[in-house]
């Protein structure tokens, strides 16, 4: 279960939703990896798209909202252009946005600077996407809650206080120009500890070489406090001969003296270090300073930090998830282009009618095509007389092709995204179970059928009347008459849960016996063909009765055993 604290582009906030997950075999089976590295090619990007598409909730609200919402960034491409940008923007300050700093040194005035940078770019970035949500256009709830989800925040974290007190500190912090420093010595006038007297808005101007050393000097000079009475002078140090600041002003401590006073008892007091080893003067400015105003910068920094934590981050946390609805619009406005339909799925609540699907394809199959006229679209539904699908035709004839195409209107319409067909009304499926033929190596210890019988009776246990469950020649791996008695026995027992199945077989008798096998239940099943057009496949599904005489028949033409194959002799 998820329940959204916060706030999500997949479901509605503060809704209680049971999801269930695929089983990594049904996620191959439907080909949602393939799809997933279609829809984008950035590994990270294809785990997020892989994710959402393999966690299913029954629930049409959640499926509406998302449709709704794919529908709505979709059709305002403009919104959905600055929404990107905007976020990119997030994104980016939140990975690259501070200056970076070396392991040991301590997060200072300097990187501090930064952060007031990068939050106002934050805060820039949340009044544009207050705007850009208050499009008229939007429809989509989801949208609309999403923008009255950052009003809130806006109000509750006082962005307004915020922005204002950041740009009156930006302001005060560009009127910086000089600090006055004062260092503590020891017996042989080596500069012990450094702390900070004043921040000033003017610089210091240079006066003599000799002044400065004569007035440093006078024994009338030295003071008996620590209180600055400004008769000290500034000597303009070139920190690249001098071989840095912090040795500069340890080889000129003499010039100005404090002493640990009550004056300073609340000044962060830094020890002297030799060799700084920085190269550029902001750089050295910081590494004296951070040592000085750790204290401050610490506690500005939480109280900002505090801001962006319950802000910021809440805001940004739908990146992952728009960027799921954004790469899939620009898959799908591609297949688009070449012709192939596309449209809006909607989500009923269970009924009688629980799917009708008209004009749809296998959208994996469309990947590998360039012209949408080489795919066959079919109808189909789901309902109490046509709850379990017996589906048999021809070898080759797009039986499989088919009971995907159904498994991906189910997973694509759930995942919020238009679905391949000209319209889809369904319930959605708490899950999607899939037994398809297993690999060679799976079956070595139990044997095909014994593996086959194994996983069918998982599936059985776990689905409910909400589950969509495609079989793929399912108990075809033993003779006829055992594949035939097991496979009766499963449709029954698939009738008492009432699971929309689709069952493709060779096996025709099944579907001939389909009516027969429905005797004594609610739900029923129906046989399922793909017809042939004199003897040609045509890949268009009909409910009719099978038109193949048997599995053997199939089987032998496909291997080319027939007499006539054989022979040559077409008598």
């Amino acid at each position: 279960m998820s329940v959204n604290a916060n706030y999500s582009l997949l479901f509605p906030r503060g809704k209680n939703v049971e999801f269930k997950k695929l089983e990594p075999s049904a996620f191959h089976d439907l080909g949602l990896d393939t799809i997933s590295k279609e829809v984008a090619s950035e590994p990270k990007e294809q785990a997020i798209v892989a994710e959402i598409l393999s966690n299913l909730s029954s629930d049409p609200e959640v499926t509406n909202y998302r449709q709704d919402i794919f529908e709505d960034l979709k059709k305002l491409p403009d919104v959905r252009a600055k929404l990107i940008e905007l976020f990119e923007k997030i994104e980016f300050n939140k990975t690259y946005g501070v200056i970076r700093k070396s392991k040991d040194e301590v997060e200072g005035l300097w990187f501090l600077m930064h952060r007031l940078n990068q939050y106002r770019d934050y805060i820039t970035c949340v009044d544009a996407l207050k705007e850009c949500l208050s499009d008229e256009r939007i429809t989509a709830q989801g949208l609309k809650d999403y923008k009255n989800y950052i009003d809130e925040i806006y109000e509750d974290s006082h962005f307004h206080e915020l922005k204002s007190d950041l740009e009156k500190l930006t302001q005060e912090a560009s009127e910086i120009q000089s600090v006055t420093l004062g260092m503590n010595l020891n017996s042989r006038l080596e500069a012990t500890s450094i702390g900070i007297i004043s921040v000033n808005n003017k610089p210091f101007k240079k006066s003599g070489i000799v002044g400065n050393f004569a007035d440093s000097i006078s024994g009338d000079k030295i003071s008996d406090t620590t209180e600055w009475k400004g008769d000290m002078h500034y000597r303009l140090v070139d920190a690249t001969k001098s071989g840095g600041i912090v040795r500069a002003m340890n080889d000129f401590a003499a010039f100005t003296s404090t002493s640990a006073n009550p004056i300073l008892r609340n000044m962060t007091m830094s020890s002297i270090v030799n060799g700084d080893g920085m190269s550029s003067t902001p750089a050295q400015f910081d590494s004296i300073l951070n040592r000085l105003l750790d204290t401050t910068s610490k506690n500005l920094r939480k109280t900002i930090d505090k801001y962006a934590d319950l802000a910021i981050t809440n805001i940004a946390s739908v990146i992952p998830e728009f960027v799921y609805y954004i790469r899939f619009i620009e898959y799908m406005e591609g297949l688009e282009k070449k012709g192939f339909k596309l449209s809006k799925a909607k989500a009923v609540p269970g009924s009688n009618q629980t799917m009708n699907a008209k004009g749809f394809y296998n959208f994996k199959l469309a990947i590998n095509l360039s012209d949408p006229k080489e795919l066959v679209v079919n109808d189909l539904i789901f309902d109490d007389d046509h709850t379990i699908y017996i589906l048999t035709g021809a070898n080759r004839g797009g039986k499989t092709t088919s009971t995907q195409a159904v498994g991906l209107l189910f997973a694509l319409a759930q995942g919020g995204v238009y679905v391949p067909a000209d319209s889809f009304e369904f319930a959605p499926a708490d899950c999607i179970y899939t037994h398809f033929p297993a690999d060679e190596d799976k079956t070595m210890d139990l044997g095909r059928l014994g593996e086959e019988c194994i996983r069918f009776k998982e599936i059985f246990t776990n689905t409910t009347e909400d589950s969509l469950i495609l079989m793929n020649e399912t108990f075809s791996t033993t003779s006829f008459e055992e594949g035939y008695y097991i496979a009766c026995d499963s449709i029954k027992a698939l009738f008492t849960k009432g699971s929309r199945t689709i069952y493709n077989t060779h096996m025709h008798k099944l579907g001939i016996e389909a009516e027969e096998l429905s005797q004594g239940f609610k739900h029923k099943a129906s046989s399922l063909i793909v017809k042939s057009d004199g003897g040609n496949r045509s890949f268009k599904l009909e409910i009719a009765p099978p038109e193949g005489s048997s599995y053997a028949s199939d089987i032998a033409k496909k291997y080319g055993v027939t007499y006539e194959m054989l022979t040559g002799n077409k008598e």
